[in-house]
């Protein structure tokens, strides 16, 4: 069972293109967000579509995957797990982001 403890799958498209970073070291890291779909009929019968946006980080090799073949409107499949960090912005208020650390991604759709 410790597999299955904070481990993370979806399938979305992704919203814009990722955002690549290179870090003094070398290593590079790759942002960007999902969307994925949920539809449903509400109480009067009319199909309703909710869009989630998810924030996704990948390092290393799956950075360069995505940096080569990844870009905005792509359909993709990620793994992994789920963090909270927190920062002080430049007013001193605390702020909060929960993102998907991508460990696995397979892209989908046509090429």
């Amino acid at each position: 069972m410790n597999a299955l403890r904070n481990r993370v799958q979806l399938i979305g498209n992704l919203g814009n293109d990722p955002e690549i970073i290179t870090m003094d070291s070398g290593k590079k890291l790759a942002k960007f967000t999902i969307a994925t779909n949920e539809t449903y009929k509400n109480q009067k019968g009319e199909r309703v579509t909710d869009t989630q946006w998810h924030n996704v980080v990948a390092w290393g090799k799956t950075a360069d995957i995505i940096e080569m073949y990844v870009t905005k409107g792509k359909e993709v499949a990620v793994e992994g797990k789920l963090t909270t960090r927190s920062w002080e912005d430049k007013e001193g208020n605390k702020r909060y982001t929960t993102e998907i650390v991508c460990n696995e991604l397979l892209m989908l759709g046509n090429k």
